[in-house]
């Protein structure tokens, strides 16, 4: 299934822009693109919503039939506890998380230790947990992790992107991953040269026109014969201003809709 994260709308969201876009909004923007599901990825938002505003977006969610996914950082055993609560009341069958969070970068050993423990929850409540690959833990490592773990509901959120930073190829990181992806994050990238033509600058490009060998993810990982959604997001820079940003990153997602469509 394609869906829209809120990545998809980071500008959107932003109070960068006169009048930033509400989660029920990005909602409905959603649906009016014809995509069924939503990741709600990193939202502080989320977090401070009361139990009525929670209620009333998971039900905005189902009048418009869309299926909502939920993405944290972290993976301390209270903060997966409560992902999973909001995943209840959403009705998620996913949440995606990163193994550090800005309070805290457990070891391997730490890490795996808080997993096993919540991981029981998760599995008795039928949500995926996906981690995502990203440039502060090697693919192996985390690869690693979820084998030794080996738990149905743990797997990999993959997204190719973040790995360059640590000098991993993308290819490789598709590789090392493909038997335990439960999520695919989709944007293409690029590098280009600095004024001056000293170094490079790495980030976002519109789908198809960078350096990322979608097909060879589609045909190594096969998302959608195995049931794994396909979620957009963008590495989008600011504009000239808040209508150009706007209007570029809804141009963005609709280019790679289209894409995703043409691929299937």
């Amino acid at each position: 299934m394609i869906g829209l994260g809120t990545y998809a709308f980071f500008w959107q969201h932003s109070d960068q822009v006169p009048q930033p876009l509400s989660l029920v909004g990005a909602f409905e923007a959603t649906r009016e693109l014809g995509v069924d599901l939503f990741q709600i990825c990193d939202y502080a938002p989320l977090e401070q919503m009361d139990d009525a505003e929670l209620t009333d977006a998971a039900a905005a969610a189902r009048d418009l039939g869309l299926t909502i996914e939920l993405g944290t950082k972290g993976v301390e055993p209270g903060r997966l506890a409560r992902f999973l609560e909001l995943a209840g009341v959403f009705g998620a069958g996913l949440v995606r998380s990163m193994m550090y969070s800005p309070d805290s970068r457990p070891t391997l050993a730490q890490a795996e230790e808080w997993l096993r423990a919540a991981l029981p929850a998760y599995e008795a409540s039928g949500v995926d947990l996906a981690l995502e690959t990203y440039e502060q833990v090697s693919t192996a490592d985390l690869v690693g992790l979820v084998a030794r773990i080996d738990s149905k509901r743990l797997g990999i959120c993959l997204d190719p992107a973040n790995v360059v930073a640590r000098l991993e190829l993308p290819r490789h990181c598709v590789d090392q991953t493909a038997g335990h992806v439960k999520s695919v994050h989709v944007k293409d990238f690029a590098f280009a040269r600095q004024p001056g033509w000293v170094g490079f600058t790495y980030g976002g490009a519109p789908m198809g026109e960078g350096l990322h060998d979608y097909p060879y993810l589609l045909e190594t990982v096969k998302p959608r014969e195995n049931g794994v959604n396909e979620v957009v997001e963008h590495w989008l820079s600011w504009h000239t201003d808040a209508e150009t940003t706007v209007r570029t990153e809804r141009e963005w997602t609709r280019r790679t809709i289209e894409y995703l469509r043409s691929t299937s």
